[in-house]
């Protein structure tokens, strides 16, 4: 049974005059009272309402709260399309180094030669990895990579004095696609793809001219598929003078196999939270560098690391550049993370990351399509799309349904109504760090699940403190501000 404590708020658990610390007087204002060294209108007229609570309370609160999370050092992850494998433990223990850790982007260059190599060799890792020469390690996440590639397209085609207006996408595309071409001051177009999953071409054709910029795909698709029509499409795009750019969401399925500058691609970005196991979600700090072709390597961020004979610098002075697009040099702590996982597997290891993420998902989806079938194929890539559609027509429990009564079980929801293109869409990504055990367990549940009633799936989750908030009510009229109510606020108020 859960603790009634952990879900109470510190406010809740405040009484008047608790201390977690005592702070002994500042001598300085026995000689001079506090009004005399603050100007007025930077003292407040009395002090902020915060709870008052001792450290063993405090402790307990937060320990209480951490068991209510769920995480991928806790539970089984299977999210189709955010990829939340196992956050390797060594990459944090050597990120954390004091010579890494400690190190400010204020300091002077030569202080920090041993970053700006680290950071360089990256850039070279994820150049080879693409199959594209050159590399900018500043956004901040993989929506900010796509647009900051589509800004650095808008510039080359100004430079080239071309007015290309349209941005191209598939209708399984993440929904970032849209977002970042609209923000990049394009117009969006979606194609077709066909009942197998792939590209429609003669679609794609139909909207092809000299007004279309960018087509972006992603390959893998979000369906789980690899489109081996993706040389034919980046040919018939080029063909128009228009660029490729590959979402690099999926790249976990592909490391060492594909490069997507080999098949077409002239600009792409990576999700280091997904394809190199860097932290993921929270609201954390994030990373999406890019790679593009070397025609497009002016027009990328500065500033841009260089190397010379005098060691490594950040270069400012690049004209084309579409300037900084993030503070100092982008999320190194991220960044310093896929280096040691590049490092720590080699090109032989991420070879095998990609392969055993496709096992595992083809595991999976043989376990599973038998209750839940699955549209597009008997084989796939990194992940696969079920459908929930029979169960709901037949039960009438809905994939969310499914994915509610999971928690009761342990195991974290997969991904549900996304892509559009699949009713009830499931959506499962097993990745490569799950042990058979473990897949086996969840195909089980999945079993279990789908023979229990519906009412009772219709009221899960059943062990959590909230069961189903209104998720739309939340999303229209966030609360953004709490103000305790008067009886747990201090006497100070």
């Amino acid at each position: 049974m859960r603790n009634h404590r952990a879900t109470q708020l510190l406010f809740e658990l405040s009484k008047s005059g608790r201390r977690g610390v005592k702070i002994p007087p500042a001598g300085v204002l026995a000689e001079r009272p506090l009004e005399s060294l603050l100007p007025g209108d930077a003292l407040a007229e009395s002090p902020p309402p915060l709870p008052e609570v001792p450290e063993p309370e405090v402790v307990r609160h937060f320990t209480n709260l951490s068991t209510l999370n769920m995480s991928v050092d806790t539970h089984f992850y299977p999210l189709g399309s955010c990829t939340m494998k196992y956050n390797s433990k060594r990459n944090e223990r050597l990120a954390s180094l004091p010579g890494l850790l400690d190190v400010h982007p204020y300091q002077p260059e030569e202080s920090l030669q041993g970053m700006l190599q680290l950071l360089y060799d990256l850039e070279q890792f994820f150049a080879e990895i693409a199959g594209l020469p050159a590399v900018s390690l500043q956004p901040a996440a993989g929506a900010h990579g796509e647009l900051t590639a589509l800004m650095v397209a808008a510039a080359y085609y100004r430079e080239q004095g071309q007015q290309r207006t349209k941005v191209l996408a598939p209708d399984s595309a993440h929904g970032t696609n849209p977002a970042s071409a609209q923000m990049a001051g394009f117009e969006f177009v979606t194609i077709k793809t066909r009942p197998d999953g792939t590209v429609d071409l003669e679609h794609l054709q139909s909207h092809l001219d000299d007004s279309v910029a960018v087509f972006m795909i992603t390959n893998p698709s979000t369906l789980g598929l690899f489109d081996k029509q993706v040389q034919e499409i980046a040919d018939l795009v080029h063909a128009q003078g228009g660029l490729i750019y590959l979402d690099g969401a999926n790249m976990n399925a592909i490391l060492g196999i594909a490069r997507p500058g080999d098949f077409g691609a002239d600009m792409m970005h990576y999700n280091p939270h997904k394809t190199f196991s860097g932290p993921h979600g929270g609201g954390g700090p994030g990373a999406g560098p890019i790679c593009v072709a070397e025609k497009l390597r002016a027009y990328l961020p500065t500033p841009a690391i260089v190397k010379d004979e005098r060691g490594y610098r950040l270069e400012e002075d690049r004209p084309l550049s579409i300037g900084r697009v993030r503070s100092f040099f982008g999320n190194v702590g991220v960044l310093v993370r896929a280096y040691c996982y590049i490092r720590t597997h080699g090109p032989e290891g991420l070879k095998q990351v990609a392969e055993n993420a496709v096992l595992n998902a083809n595991y999976l989806l043989a376990k599973v399509k038998h209750i839940l079938p699955v549209p597009h194929g008997e084989r796939c890539m990194h992940e696969f799309v079920a459908s929930g559609s029979e169960l709901k027509k037949t039960k009438g429990v809905s994939a969310m349904d499914l994915a509610k009564r999971l928690l009761d079980y342990g195991f974290h929801a997969p991904t549900v109504y996304f892509p559009l293109t699949v009713p009830e869409a499931i959506m499962i990504e097993p990745t490569e760090t799950e042990s058979k055990e473990t897949l086996d367990a969840f195909a089980s549940t999945l079993f279990r699940i789908t023979d229990e009633s519906a009412d009772l799936l219709h009221e899960a989750p059943h062990t959590t403190v909230v069961s189903r908030p209104d998720e739309v009510a939340a999303a229209k009229y966030p609360t953004l501000k709490w103000t305790p109510a008067p009886e747990l606020r201090n006497d100070a108020t």
